[in-house]
């Protein structure tokens, strides 16, 4: 019986020092360090319209709004990662779970490039639990931590007008 060759397990310090010196973003999870892809035309203008529109309604108000460029680690799972275009099962499902455990993220917005639709996580602030909802064109997506919302028109429509 043969048995496979353990995996590499990285530091975090590995990972700090490789993102420093490299030119392709990776993502660190469980002593692994995996590159990331990057993103098309299409998800970078939706992402700034997505910016656009919340740093208006957010103005003067003590929340701020980040590009993608900002890595985000959390440090009860042990993720450092970047917000991106990765594939829709992880963003919806391990992605989503390891930012659910920021104390301090209070929502998280995921964006379809496939139709006009935003989904939107929010923690209740009752019960420490998260709530979806969904909007789609013609409507509103309602960010109600941050009371403020995303025109999913106006979203979608950036991707196209490229």
């Amino acid at each position: 019986m043969t048995s496979a060759f353990p995996l590499h397990r990285y530091t975090y310090q590995d990972y700090v020092w490789l993102e420093e010196e490299s030119t392709t973003r990776h993502e660190f999870l469980a002593g692994e360090i995996v590159a990331m892809v990057g993103g098309t035309p299409e998800h970078a203008a939706m992402a700034a319209e997505v910016i656009g529109q919340l740093r208006e309604q957010l103005r003067g108000s003590p929340c701020r709004v980040f590009t993608s460029d900002l890595g985000v680690r959390v440090l009860k799972t042990g993720l450092a990662t970047y917000p991106s275009d990765g594939t829709e099962d992880y963003d919806r499902g391990e992605k989503l779970a390891n930012y659910q455990q920021i104390p301090s993220l209070e929502a998280v917005v995921i964006v379809s490039h496939r139709k006009p639709h935003v989904e939107v996580w929010s923690r209740s602030p009752e019960s420490e639990s998260w709530q979806r909802s969904e909007a789609a064109e013609g409507s509103e997506a309602a960010l109600p931590a941050l009371s403020c919302s995303l025109n999913v028109d106006a979203v979608w429509q950036a991707a196209l007008d490229l």
